[in-house]
């Protein structure tokens, strides 16, 4: 397959396989909501087959970065809808990546709101606040009485989603956060039904999958994963349990026709992902470049393993991607200092080529 031929995922049909990675930018201000700058950012990258966007929370208690965007408030949907009419206008297509923090946060970045966990075992680390640097808080452990709630606040911040106009919904199972906890031994030390077994671990994603699929539609919903990443305490040592794990997972959404599986992982071409793509039986989107920068070459390679390919970085600095990767011109380089300041430098000032 061409990472520049058209695919049909789910209710979506794209141009390219290009896919461009939710990337955190904490440009939304203290009210989360997306302003001028926000949508000039998405708008400048639509030619990208789907765009999805940063982490958004879908409660205050999930929030986990500093001028983070929510899916939450009227003012939010309202934002958000600015930037989706500007990437539709423009050709594009974007879908809304929800994702709550779990226990990489602290109240004083989420508004004084209780950290929430699977179990109450903190992150070893520190975080960035309002007010600082300070160490992850022992989060509290959800009782099994919440766990609906929690579900709920997924569907209406996906639901919301749609109501501002995004393509569609990607669940945040990867990178450590609540979803993830759930999945991850290290984090989840639970005995009841959500805790323990593989088969256990995997409950809570596939029930809140299954719930935001049914409200929103199969074919307008994903889910990212990251087995065996091992960031922000979410340790997936044991390739055994990881296996049974997601292979848990992977068929309790199988039947579900969902839009895609977004999988976060070094070796596509590996057993454990190969084997979740036939498990899971749908589309799969692969990104590997978390580490290191996803290069062209990676991208056409990737191809062999997986319908899309997710990329990062390499979108952030160039908002003409397709076109550099197309034509193999040269690109712009990323500038670290400035993913997760304010303003639009490093942000909306990548230059267009120009020919």
């Amino acid at each position: 397959m061409n990472l520049f031929s058209p695919v049909t995922l789910g209710d979506l049909n794209l141009p390219n396989r290009l896919i461009m990675a939710p990337l955190t930018r904490s440009r939304s201000g203290l009210d989360g909501v997306p302003g001028d700058i926000v949508v000039e950012y998405y708008r400048q990258r639509a030619t990208m087959g789907m765009l999805i966007s940063e982490g958004t929370y879908p409660s205050f208690a999930g929030q986990a970065f500093v001028r983070q965007p929510g899916l939450v408030t009227d003012a939010q949907i309202a934002g958000w809808k600015r930037v989706t009419d500007a990437v539709h206008a423009d050709g594009g297509r974007i879908i809304a990546q929800v994702m709550h923090s779990g226990r990489v946060t602290h109240p004083e970045t989420n508004g004084g709101h209780a950290v929430l966990a699977p179990s109450a075992v903190a992150i070893d680390g520190f975080t960035r606040t309002y007010a600082g640097k300070l160490p992850y808080p022992v989060p509290r452990a959800l009782s099994l009485a919440e766990l609906p709630g929690v579900v709920e606040e997924f569907v209406q911040a996906s639901r919301n989603a749609i109501a501002a106009g995004f393509d569609g919904v990607e669940l945040h199972g990867a990178n450590g956060y609540l979803l993830h906890e759930f999945l991850a031994p290290s984090a989840n030390q639970r005995t009841d039904a959500y805790g323990g077994s593989p088969e256990n671990r995997a409950r809570f994603v596939i029930e809140t999958t299954t719930a935001v699929a049914a409200a929103i539609g199969a074919g307008k919903t994903w889910l990212r994963i990251s087995p065996e990443h091992n960031v922000q305490g979410a340790l997936e040592t044991d390739p055994i349990d990881t296996l049974e794990t997601y292979s848990a997972l992977a068929d309790g959404i199988a039947l579900l026709g969902l839009a895609g599986l977004s999988i976060l992982h070094k070796d596509p071409s590996g057993e454990l992902v190969q084997h979740l793509r036939k498990r899971f039986g749908g589309p799969v989107l692969i990104n590997t470049g978390f580490e290191k920068i996803t290069s062209l070459q990676d991208a056409q390679a990737e191809m062999s393993w997986a319908d899309a390919v997710v990329v990062g970085r390499p979108a952030l600095a160039n908002p003409d991607l397709v076109k550099r990767w197309q034509q193999d011109l040269p690109l712009n380089e990323p500038d670290h200092s400035t993913f997760y300041t304010e303003g639009s430098v490093g942000y909306t000032d990548y230059p267009f080529w120009k020919n």
